[in-house]
C-alpha cells in the first residue's frame, strides 16, 4: 500500500479532497499534518475517522524533526501539499506568519522529501523513483487584471499582497527543487475556490452566514472587484489528474470559467436565500448588503485559462457556477439547521 503524507487538509479544500481520494484510490493511505490553526477544522474530516487508511497527525510542517519522522516511520512515498496561510487580510495584518508557514514550511517539507527519497541530485533511491512533491498554490501570485485577458501558466509573477508574495515564494522553492536537484515536482495554481466547508471568514460563506442572522452583509469597495470562481470538488479532481499523470517539473492552472464580481456574488446568494428560506420579515435578503472601505491592495481581476490542463490532461469543471452556488447555498443552510438543532438539543 503507498502511502502520502497530505498537509493542511483539516482546512478548506483538502477536508474535500480527502475523503475523494480515499474513496477513489482503496490502495493509498493519507498521513494527514495538520497544525489545526484556526483555519482548520478536525469535524471537517468527520467521512474518514473512521477510514484505517487515514491517519490524522497534529503539527507543525516547520517541525523538521516531526517531518522527518513522519518520513521515517510511515515510508512516505509522495506528498500532496496544500497546508498555508492563505487569509489576505490576516496576511495584511500579521505578514510575518505566512512567511513562516508558506515559504519556511514549504521548504522543511520539500527538502526532507528530496533528503529522503533521493541519493543526490538527479538520483532517486532504489524503489523512490516515483516519488512526487505536489504543492498546491493559488492564482494569486500572478497579481492582477485589467478588464481582459487571463493567467497562464507563463504569466509572469506580480504578488500584490504578503498573502500571495508568500505563496510566490513557496512556488519559487518547489521550482527550485526540481531544476537543482531533479526532483519530481508539479504545481497547481487555482482561481478562487467555494463550496462545502470554507471558513466563514471567506466572501460566500460570509454572505450566507450574514444574511441568516439578518447582519449587514459587508461588501469590499464598489464590489466590482472579479474573480474566477471554482467548485471545490472540481479543484480535487484535478490536483488528483495532475498528481498521477502531469508532466514533471510543469505547472498547471486549475480554474472554472466562471468570472463573477462580488456584486454578484452577493445578489446570486441572497436571491437563492430568499427561495430556499426567506426571511421572517418578508424583505429581501438583498436589503442587507452594505458596502466598506475597500482593502489594502485590493486586487481587481482574477481569471484562470485551463486550456493547458484540459487539453493537455482532459480536466473538465463539472460545475459551473449556477450549479455550484446552488449546492454551496444548501450545504450551509443544512449546517445552519443542524447547528440550530445540537444548540436546541444541549439546552
Amino acid at each position: 500500500m503507498k502511502t502520502i503524507l497530505v498537509t493542511g487538509c483539516a482546512g478548506f479544500i483538502g477536508s474535500n479532497f480527502v475523503p475523494y481520494f480515499l474513496e477513489k484510490y482503496p490502495n493509498v493511505r493519507l498521513i494527514n499534518l495538520d497544525l489545526l490553526t484556526y483555519a482548520g477544522d478536525i469535524e471537517n474530516l468527520k467521512e474518514a475517522q473512521t477510514n484505517e487508511r487515514h491517519l490524522f497527525i497534529k503539527g507543525d510542517i516547520c517541525d523538521r524533526p516531526l517531518v522527518e519522522s513522519l518520513f521515517s516511520q510511515y515510508d512516505i512515498h509522495g506528498v500532496i501539499h496544500f497546508a498555508a496561510e492563505s487569509h489576505v487580510d490576516n496576511s495584511i495584518k500579521n505578514p510575518g506568519v505566512f512567511v513562516q508557514t508558506n515559504v519556511n514550511g514549504t521548504f522543511t517539507l520539500i527538502d526532507v522529501a528530496y533528503k529522503m527519497w533521493m541519493e543526490k541530485p538527479f538520483l532517486y533511491k532504489s524503489g523512490y523513483e516515483g516519488c512526487r512533491f505536489h504543492h498546491i498554490s493559488t492564482d494569486e501570485v500572478y497579481g492582477t487584471l485589467g478588464e481582459s485577458g487571463s493567467f497562464t501558466e507563463k504569466t509572469s509573477y506580480a504578488p500584490n499582497s504578503p498573502y500571495s508574495a508568500s505563496k510566490a515564494g513557496s512556488d519559487m522553492i518547489v521550482r527550485s527543487y526540481h531544476h537543482t536537484y531533479g526532483m519530481n515536482t508539479v504545481i497547481t495554481n487555482c482561481s478562487n475556490n467555494y463550496g462545502p466547508k470554507q471558513h466563514n471568514e471567506k466572501l460566500i460563506p460570509t454572505i450566507i452566514r450574514k444574511a441568516l442572522s439578518g447582519e449587514n452583509i459587508p461588501i469590499y469597495g464598489d464590489g466590482k472587484n472579479i474573480r474566477d470562481w471554482l467548485y471545490v470538488l472540481d479543484h480535487c479532481k484535478g490536483i488528483d489528474l495532475v498528481y498521477h499523470t502531469g508532466r514533471s517539473g510543469e505547472v498547471y492552472n486549475i480554474g472554472g470559467r466562471n468570472e463573477r464580481n462580488n456584486n454578484q456574488i452577493a445578489e446570486r446568494i441572497c436571491t437563492l436565500l430568499d427561495t430556499m428560506k426567506p426571511s421572517l420579515n418578508g424583505s429581501s435578503y438583498k436589503d442587507l448588503i452594505t458596502y466598506v472601505e475597500d482593502r489594502a491592495g485590493h486586487d481587481r481581476r482574477y481569471a484562470i485559462d485551463a486550456t493547458k490542463i484540459e487539453t493537455e490532461l482532459g480536466w473538465r469543471a463539472d460545475e459551473d457556477f449556477d450549479s455550484g452556488i446552488i449546492k454551496t447555498v444548501k450545504w450551509y443552510l443544512n449546517k445552519d439547521l443542524i447547528s440550530s438543532d445540537q444548540e436546541f438539543n444541549s439546552k
